[in-house]
């Protein structure tokens, strides 16, 4: 696939997401410095048109907050949003406004993300009526068509139901309905599959690439679970504590990941054989402060094969064996420094 500029429909360069850490009165007054969790640290990647861009790791990498300041949901403390070759930060809230059909999310929780008191027709219209003037018989028409098109049927008697009324796939299909009800281009989905029962995600999946082929949709995917990510995904980045640590296409990064945090996600996906019995190299203890990280390469407590420099350095997304499209933040994977042999 072409990587042209004009090819992307996101990019996203060095962006940063700092959340102010909350002072009691005492501290403020005795000068206590202020504190901030570095949730998004110095981020970049490119999603082209009409892909499946994953974002993918353990909870509280960052990922749904990438999601939401892609959006502009949050504004980011530094670095840039381009979306179809406008930088986002330059535009007013007028401007943002108009934009919005053009870029919509489905939300990991239908149950929290769907108002209790509004019928489910009117909340799939709800962002038609805002962004597309029309009667309310062209809107009732419109929103019945796109819950045929995502299974909600019959689509005339489950207009008129509430939220609590739906099944738990038939709320995950209205939030994925009221997403496409403006026609988007992009799509972040959060987790999208995340509290449906086992045995209709992968029907929600299937719904998902149908929709994307029926719409010319791209989507930033966001998941912890690294088997649907190869499911659906066409590329991933891998994220840990607010940074990427590989980004590439899925079938390179499943193959042959680079970053040892990747082969951890990678050793950690179940296998339908009861008897195949991998040998894991799980990372041990938990992922740290996000307000105080580690040095040099967030991984390093955590990682099998760290050695000194990996402490004492950050590592930057290099190239894998000569690969520009496959990217890792790893001094001993990158030849930075394979001169340096792993620990034992």
């Amino acid at each position: 696939m072409s990587d042209n500029i004009h090819d992307h429909i996101i990019e996203v360069r060095d962006l940063k997401k700092y959340f102010p850490v909350k002072r009691d009165l005492l501290s403020s007054l005795m000068g206590v410095p202020q504190q901030w969790v570095r949730a998004v640290d110095d981020v970049s990647f490119t999603i082209r048109r009409g892909e499946v861009f994953g974002l993918a790791g353990e909870s509280g990498s960052g990922k749904t907050t990438v999601g939401r300041l892609v959006l502009r949901l949050l504004e980011p403390s530094e670095g840039q949003i381009i979306f179809d070759d406008a930088d986002l930060s330059t535009y007013s809230p007028e401007a943002l406004r108009q934009l919005r059909s053009r870029m919509q999310v489905i939300f990991q929780d239908p149950f929290a993300s769907l108002n209790p008191r509004m019928r489910i027709g009117e909340g799939i219209g709800h962002g038609y009526k805002i962004h597309i003037p029309s009667s309310a018989s062209e809107r009732r028409k419109a929103v019945e068509e796109i819950m045929e098109h995502v299974g909600l049927t019959p689509a005339a008697q489950l207009y008129n139901k509430f939220p609590h009324q739906l099944s738990g796939g038939q709320r995950q299909r209205a939030v994925i309905a009221r997403a496409l009800v403006t026609r988007p281009e992009l799509i972040v989905a959060d987790e999208p599959i995340a509290m449906a029962d086992v045995s209709v995600r992968a029907l929600l999946l299937d719904l998902m690439i149908r929709l994307k082929q029926e719409f010319n949709l791209t989507y930033l995917f966001i998941t912890h679970d690294l088997a649907t990510a190869k499911y659906i995904c066409d590329r991933i980045g891998i994220m840990y504590l607010g940074k990427m640590a590989e980004i590439g296409d899925l079938h390179d990064v499943y193959k042959s990941p680079a970053h040892p945090y990747t082969e951890a996600l990678l050793a950690a996906v179940p296998v339908p054989d009861p008897t195949d019995r991998r040998e894991k190299h799980l990372p041990t203890g938990e992922i740290p402060n996000p307000i105080n990280p580690p040095s040099g390469c967030r991984f390093h407590p955590r990682c099998p094969i760290a050695q000194q420099v990996c402490q004492e350095i950050e590592p930057e997304l290099r190239p894998v064996e000569g690969n520009p499209d496959h990217l890792a933040s790893c001094h001993l994977r990158t030849g930075d420094y394979q001169h340096l042999a792993p620990s034992a």
